[in-house]
């Protein structure tokens, strides 16, 4: 007997509906995860290969290794940010794929 509170995935993973909603996770998902690693992984890099150009003064006596660093901070509370803001726009999908579900 199928619980009524649970959805019939092998129903649900043939709707188009939600191979539009996996799609729409990935096209935020892999961009962004190469986006933020990239970044962080040029700190290193660039102390790695510029260290003179890290070593000079940015603003005062803050180098800019250390604005970098910093910026990497502020490039993960961004990034989240717009995680969570696109997340609505999946959640919403999801409500609507469940619902369509439930009334058949």
């Amino acid at each position: 007997m199928a619980n009524p509170n649970k959805p019939d995935w092998e129903t649900l993973a043939k709707r188009p509906d939600f191979h539009e909603l996996l799609a729409a996770k990935r096209r935020f998902i892999v961009p962004a995860t190469i986006f933020f690693l990239v970044y962080y992984m040029a700190l290193p890099v660039l102390i790695g290969y510029f260290p003179d150009l890290m070593k000079k003064p940015f603003i005062g006596k803050v180098n800019g290794a250390y604005a970098f660093a910093f910026s990497q901070f502020l490039m993960t509370f961004v990034l989240a940010w717009l995680y969570m803001r696109t997340a609505k726009k999946w959640d919403a999908m999801e409500h609507k794929l469940l619902s369509s579900i439930e009334n058949r």
